[in-house]
């Protein structure tokens, strides 16, 4: 089974896991370890062998928009540590290439090149080596915050764009593209040119998607062509 929890291991026993302060430990990675302690996605891509709890958010919304199917060809961007690709591999893509700038470890179906998606050469080589267009472009990239609202959401916005016009380049007519975006505003300014370039375009914040979080994630289907 690859469905995620409902409520989650133990939640209907309604228990907690406590967590013993380290002098050593900052109150940002106390708060952070408590909440992985008793996130029940964490507990489940750990149970179901997911690199990460981030491989619930694309099941959840491939179980709404129905992205995909078996025999597709799927590019995974920035697809550290390989949750997505994982998912996949496991929903039946024929050839599925994950591209991060750092190193990951191999996944049984899936090939993952170390490198940058903005390189010139990039669309070229990877449409070669998956043997045509892609099918499928995700991006579950985010930059590094700065805690500053604002600014973190202007850098996502230009994060997916970049990655919305590499989709345009390696895309195959019909195809479709996924982007994690901040909620704010400007990621309705997106909305025009993909309007232009995709059949259908839509908002989603996925059930695994933490709630105090700000991410959405973009979907476009039907792509136009280039």
């Amino acid at each position: 089974m690859t469905k995620p929890p409902a409520k989650g291991p133990g939640a209907a026993r309604g228990l907690t896991v406590t967590l013993r302060t380290a002098r050593k430990r900052s109150t940002a990675s106390q708060l952070w370890l408590k909440r992985q302690l008793n996130d029940p996605y964490v507990a489940a891509a750990k149970a179901q062998g997911w690199r990460s709890r981030a491989a619930f958010k694309l099941i959840e919304l491939d179980d709404k928009f129905h992205l995909l199917r078996p025999g597709q060809r799927v590019v995974d961007l920035g697809a550290a540590p390989g949750g997505w690709s994982q998912v996949a591999v496991r929903k039946g893509a024929a050839r599925v290439l994950g591209l991060d700038l750092l190193a990951i470890d191999p996944v049984p179906g899936a090939e993952f090149i170390q490198g940058d998606f903005n390189d010139a050469d990039m669309p070229g080589r990877l449409t070669a080596l998956l043997g045509g267009k892609a099918d499928l472009v995700l991006s579950d990239m985010a930059p590094n915050t700065t805690g500053h609202a604002a600014t973190d959401h202007l850098r996502i916005i230009a994060l997916a764009e970049l990655a919305l016009d590499f989709a345009t380049r390696i895309l195959a007519p019909g195809g479709a593209f996924v982007a994690k975006v901040f909620q704010g505003g400007t990621e309705k300014q997106m909305l025009a040119p993909m309007k232009q370039l995709f059949v259908t375009v839509r908002h989603a914040k996925p059930p695994a998607s933490r709630k105090e979080s700000s991410e959405l994630y973009v979907v476009a289907t039907g792509f136009r062509g280039a």
